[in-house]
């Protein structure tokens, strides 16, 4: 991406520095964020996810590439990143276009998630309509029988996904609602940083 060492890496320093922030809090997941998608007739979805890593290539979050996630992100490969710490009363919002990381990085990343979860993966056929929890769990059962004392390789169907931003805007409460807004944003020229009525 364009000036790297600039207002970009700037952005990048102020998200990580509130990340650490929230860590220091007693937030349970401070890397939680709102993950919003559309498909391609422009209907939104939003969720719940974890990210997994930045960098000034971009945020980073993994899932099942045929969950609803990520079908809309084949037909519509632009995502919107919302976190929100409240004891620090911050929130930053990101979004920009989508692609998925590489076979290695998703290999690597596989590897550190404990078993059960890797299990986990191989056993939701996540979003799609699911009977009863006993087919689940059988599903589960069937996987840990499958990958007795062996290494757990990665689903196919299962990689990360790198959020490019386009924009980085931070917000902070205020009094009286006058809240501190400051967009960082890219264009043509490179980015640029203003301030934005609360």
């Amino acid at each position: 991406m364009s000036d790297t060492t600039g207002l970009y890496a700037e952005a990048l320093e102020r998200f990580g520095e509130l990340l650490d922030s929230a860590a220091a809090t007693d937030i349970r997941e401070p890397t939680t964020m709102m993950l919003a998608t559309a498909d391609a007739d422009g209907r939104p979805s939003l969720r719940t996810m974890l990210l997994k890593h930045f960098d000034k290539q971009g945020f980073v979050f993994y899932t099942n590439s045929h969950s609803r996630k990520g079908r809309d992100l084949v037909e519509n490969p632009y995502a919107s990143l919302c976190f929100f710490w409240e004891p620090l009363m911050q929130q930053v919002r990101i979004e920009g276009p989508v692609e998925p990381t590489s076979a290695d990085e998703s290999d690597r990343y596989w590897d550190t998630r404990d078993r059960d979860s890797q299990i986990g993966a191989w056993a939701s056929q996540q979003s799609d309509p699911l009977g009863d929890r006993e087919l689940l769990e059988h599903e589960v059962s069937e996987y840990h029988e499958k990958f007795h004392e062996r290494p757990i390789p990665r689903p196919p169907h299962w990689f990360g996904y790198r959020v490019i931003p386009e924009s980085i805007e931070f917000w902070k409460s205020g009094w009286h609602r006058l809240h501190e807004r400051v967009l960082y944003k890219k264009n043509r020229e490179g980015w640029y940083k203003t301030l934005l009525y609360p």
